[in-house]
């Protein structure tokens, strides 16, 4: 992985924040996760690619606190560790930001954003949630990143998709996440609000943020990307840095390669016969 980040700098040159090495996860006799690697590093966003039963939501649950891992080595900051739970790998600076947000769609977008950390103010009987307070941080926090929405009184269910995911992004980086797992941001989002949450995810990463990209699209991997881990069938079929693989060799490991070649193969003779 001794290659150059977008900036230039040696990428192997920082310690990394999250580290898998060698890692397996069994359930049972099955085994979803087999010998797979990846780091994390401050300022870089690593995809890990691959269609569904890959084993992409077996690793979320690992770096996420969910599940242990079996075998192999997780590191956070160079420290070999086993997460307890997901409060423990808050704790240690992971965010994870789901596919199926966790969000409260009546309440307004300033509740949302500090659902489960609510400040107050006043002292015992008198002690009341600080609604100036939290109105004004989730205004600043969204323009810090770049997002301006119209009002943060509107419920968070009348935003799109992408403006959902835009606002999780923004809440894992006020609240302090180091590392940044986001679980198919654009799985379900059109060509511009895919896009519109993909300048955020970089806007993570140039906040210094590590970040987990998991998809299965490659061209979306490849607008942000900086490192790329392909999963298949629980097992790594590639591992590579942005300026050692085109888009097009990306799409085409994702997409199977030498399985597709012989797929068009026998099509191809089928047709022939056919004729």
């Amino acid at each position: 992985m001794g290659s150059q980040a977008r900036g230039g700098d040696d990428m192997t040159a920082t310690q990394a924040l999250v580290e898998l090495d060698d890692v397996s996860k069994f359930y049972g006799s099955i085994k979803a996760l087999e010998h797979v690697s990846l780091e994390v590093h401050a300022g870089e966003i690593t995809c890990v690619l691959g269609d569904n039963g890959a084993g992409k939501s077996t690793l979320i649950k690992i770096v996420a606190g969910l599940h242990r891992h079996d075998a192999g080595t997780f590191l956070i900051d160079g420290e070999e560790t086993t997460l307890a739970n997901p409060r423990d790998a808050l704790d240690r600076g992971i965010a994870t930001v789901y596919q199926d947000l966790a969000v409260v769609p009546l309440m307004p977008v300033w509740r949302n954003f500090f659902l489960g950390s609510e400040p107050t103010k006043g002292a015992g009987p008198f002690r009341r949630l600080d609604v100036p307070l939290m109105r004004e941080t989730t205004r600043a926090a969204l323009l810090r990143m770049g997002i301006d929405l119209r009002d943060v009184d509107q419920p968070i269910g009348t935003l799109s998709g992408g403006e959902r995911q835009c606002v999780a992004i923004a809440r894992a980086v006020h609240f302090g996440a180091k590392v940044l797992v986001l679980d198919e941001p654009t799985a379900a989002l059109g060509v511009k609000q895919s896009g519109v949450v993909l300048k955020y995810v970089a806007a993570a990463r140039d906040a210094g943020l590590g970040v987990v990209l998991i998809t299965h699209n490659p061209h979306h991997a490849y607008l942000v990307g900086d490192r790329f881990v392909l999963l298949k069938r629980g097992t790594m079929s590639g591992s590579h840095t942005r300026d050692s693989i085109t888009l097009d060799e990306l799409t085409r490991q994702m997409a199977g390669g030498s399985e597709l070649e012989e797929l068009s193969h026998e099509l191809g003779k089928t047709n022939r016969s056919e004729d």
